[in-house]
């Protein structure tokens, strides 16, 4: 079954777009690079729901599966790119992250 990874950020405020971008996109790299790493799309939230204010921006990476999923978290690619993330994110609070396989 394959794996959804859903990333939820709160970007802060003085982040200007273009540095969502740039960090989206080296995430983005990923795919092709990092053996079964399906697909990755991310977006600005325009949730109209009261309860989805919290975070600013999300992105969904799909897996071929939990074995696929398991040997990203830790791969160096992801590490380094996942700093660019941190980098622009709320120190509390600014990430949410929600996996499931269907």
């Amino acid at each position: 079954m394959t794996v959804r990874h859903i990333v939820l950020v709160k970007v802060r405020a003085e982040v200007a777009e273009g540095e969502v971008s740039s960090a989206m996109a080296e995430l983005g790299a990923l795919v092709g690079e990092i053996p079964g790493l399906l697909s990755f799309v991310w977006g600005r939230n325009d949730s109209p729901e009261a309860a989805g204010k919290s975070h600013t921006h999300g992105f969904i990476m799909e897996f071929a599966d939990e074995a696929s999923r398991d040997a990203y978290l830790p791969d160096p690619r992801h590490q380094k790119a996942a700093q660019g993330l941190r980098a622009i994110r709320e120190a509390v609070g600014g990430v949410t992250i929600v996996d499931f396989s269907a």
